[in-house]
């Protein structure tokens, strides 16, 4: 445990912090995987809603600074590449 005064609050700093991310990240990697097994299941109509939800979560996440905005472009680029194939 760090015994300097400024190294104590910047490890209460980094512990709030990341469960506050926690929080953005979970939720973002729980929708992207609900709208993996829509596609897959192949409902146009569910996917297509369930796809919506992840992109807004992980827009969410960039806003928040939780994940990088080209890691969210590159994961909403595949989701939609996947939706775009059963829509077909």
């Amino acid at each position: 445990m760090a015994n300097i005064k400024s190294a104590i609050k910047r490890n209460k700093q980094n512990e709030k912090r990341r469960v506050a991310n926690r929080i953005y990240r979970g939720s973002a990697r729980t929708f992207v995987t609900a709208a993996r097994k829509a596609v897959a299941e192949g409902k146009v109509e569910v996917a297509a809603e369930a796809t919506a939800t992840a992109i807004s979560a992980l827009d969410k996440a960039v806003a928040k600074g939780v994940i990088h905005k080209n890691n969210a472009a590159r994961r909403k680029s595949r989701l939609m590449k996947h939706l775009a194939e059963i829509t077909k």
